[in-house]
């Protein structure tokens, strides 16, 4: 079989995509995690595509949306899939194959991309067209096959007129994905006309004139017909994304996650898990969420862009963009915000929110404190009810807690203030100034007892009466 040559891959993402009924548009909503348009991105950067080309429309919604190595062409028009192609055409190098993919068909993996390049390399052909049978093909154009079984044209269904009952019955249908040779590609392009139902260029034309000059066109069966599922509106995207979800979660328990209940899971396309870590139910895993090996999460978890090392125990807790190191564990009811870092076999638990802050190796927070713009050593415990008094109404300030201070209950540090190494506070302080290493720090009013305070109350509430 002759070598596979790396291909330049056209995404076609023009589209309006107004059935999605958004203002987002269709190729930037989310799909576990990623944009639709960064799947076909990625799957063709993992078949060692030599260059990625997508076609955005004339408003330029996906400036600033696409990795730096992806070129980005505009359709002044839209007038259809062949008009997309004609202006990616400068950028196509007629002497190597062309991978048309469409920004809207999010599954295609590039397992199946490398399968459709080899069967095109093998073939010699001068296009061929991926293609699934369908139970159901409505909406999809039709394969129409020549006596020889090559693809003789492809029949679009888009409007009345466009394809008659025969060729309506047909179940083999068109995945919208091709491989053309671009020398052959761009001689054919100039010649697509708009003499269709709908007045567009269509793609699928180009195929009709390969053949007319004599050239091969083939199909190309995928085995999956899931992978070249269209994304056209909610529907058809919740249904998407349910199908990408159970792939994720199957590749993490065949790696050694245990899912629990996958029913109840959510984890996005970016997330990573070691092996022996738990998932517990109702748990979700966002963005660019990692775990190392051992870990315990959830139940009742969300964790979005949080990086976790190895035997970390997440329990009913929310956390963004922080990290939490090996041995530690956060929650119930915690709430990690960004900028945390928590230390090896730090503690933070019930009801407790951090923003912002170090919390030293060993460090116990128990419960019902908040820790904002603080820095705290290894080996200290503060008490329920601390709080760090981190905004003064104009600008933040960091507290700076030592190693192995011991802060009672009901105690606020108001920033900025310093306590040493081994420093002490009184239950109920409210710490103003520094405290030096081994101090204790009492902050607080001295008690007064008032005797006989409640008759007195009586008395006068009969005196009234």
């Amino acid at each position: 079989m002759p070598p596979v040559r790396a291909p330049t891959v056209v995404i076609l993402a023009a589209g309006q995509g107004t059935r999605m009924r958004s203002r987002t548009p269709k190729v930037l909503h989310d799909l576990c995690g990623r944009p639709l348009i960064a799947w076909p991105v990625d799957a063709a950067r993992a078949a060692a595509a030599a260059r990625i080309v997508v076609v955005d429309a004339p408003a330029r919604t996906l400036d600033g949306r696409l990795p730096a190595d992806v070129e980005v062409v505009v359709q002044p028009e839209p007038n259809g899939t062949g008009g997309a192609t004609v202006a990616a055409a400068g950028l196509i190098d007629p002497d190597a194959p062309v991978l048309i993919l469409m920004g809207d068909v999010p599954l295609l993996s590039a397992e199946a991309i490398s399968g459709l390049l080899e069967a095109h390399a093998a073939s010699g052909a001068a296009a061929t067209v991926a293609t699934a049978i369908l139970d159901d093909p409505a909406g999809y154009g039709r394969i129409v096959r020549a006596a020889d079984g090559d693809v003789e044209r492809i029949v679009e269904t888009k409007a009345a007129g466009d394809a008659d009952a025969h060729e309506l019955a047909i179940r083999e249908v068109n995945s919208g994905i091709y491989v053309f040779e671009g020398g052959a590609l761009l001689g054919a392009l100039p010649r697509l006309t708009s003499d269709n139902a709908q007045g567009e260029l269509y793609l699928t034309d180009v195929l009709a004139i390969l053949r007319a000059d004599g050239a091969r066109v083939l199909a190309h069966t995928v085995d999956d017909p899931l992978i070249v599922l269209g994304i056209n509106d909610r529907v058809q995207l919740a249904r998407a994304r349910e199908l990408a979800r159970r792939a994720i979660l199957e590749g993490h328990l065949l790696a050694g996650v245990d899912i629990v209940d996958p029913s109840s899971t959510v984890i996005d396309a970016g997330v990573t898990l070691g092996q022996d870590t738990v998932v517990e139910p109702f748990t979700v895993l966002r963005g660019a969420t990692s775990a190392g090996s051992g870990c315990r999460i959830g139940p009742g978890t969300t964790l979005t862009d949080v990086r976790l090392g190895d035997d970390v125990t997440v329990l009913h807790s929310y956390a963004i963009d922080c990290e939490v190191r090996s041995g530690a564990s956060v929650g119930p009811f915690a709430y990690l915000r960004p900028g945390t870092v928590l230390r090896e076999r730090s503690k933070i638990g019930t009801f407790v929110e951090v923003k912002n802050s170090d919390v030293g190796e060993g460090t116990k927070v128990p419960h019902l404190s908040y820790l904002g713009d603080a820095d705290v050593g290894p080996g200290s415990n503060l008490g329920a009810g601390t709080i760090t008094a981190n905004y003064d109404g104009v600008n933040k300030h960091r507290t700076t807690i030592g190693a192995g201070v011991k802060g009672s209950v009901h105690t606020s540090y108001v920033a900025p203030v310093t306590l040493g190494d081994r420093a002490w506070t009184a239950a109920g302080s409210v710490v103003t100034e520094d405290v030096p290493p081994g101090a204790l720090a009492v902050a607080r009013a001295r008690q007064t007892n008032v005797e006989g305070y409640d008759d007195r109350r009586d008395a006068e509430r009969r005196a009234r009466s």
